[in-house]
């Protein structure tokens, strides 16, 4: 199943891994396509979206589902 998250802050390649390793730490995820032109993190796996969001609020980015 895929879910894709607003993330709202991202402005280079740093920002995009560190949303992309903080999704990928969630139990669940099995794949995490981060895009900072789109502001979105698209994700594979069975983690709730509330987790998700989250994750990348505690890394230091505006999210939404």
């Amino acid at each position: 199943m895929a879910t894709t998250i607003t993330v709202n802050g991202m402005s280079c390649d740093h920002c995009e891994r560190t949303v992309s390793d903080a999704i990928e730490a969630v139990s669940g995820v099995t794949d995490v396509t981060v895009d900072r032109t789109a502001g979105t993190a698209t994700v594979e796996g069975e983690a709730d979206p509330n987790t998700l969001v989250a994750a990348v609020e505690d890394a230091g980015y505006e999210a939404s589902a």
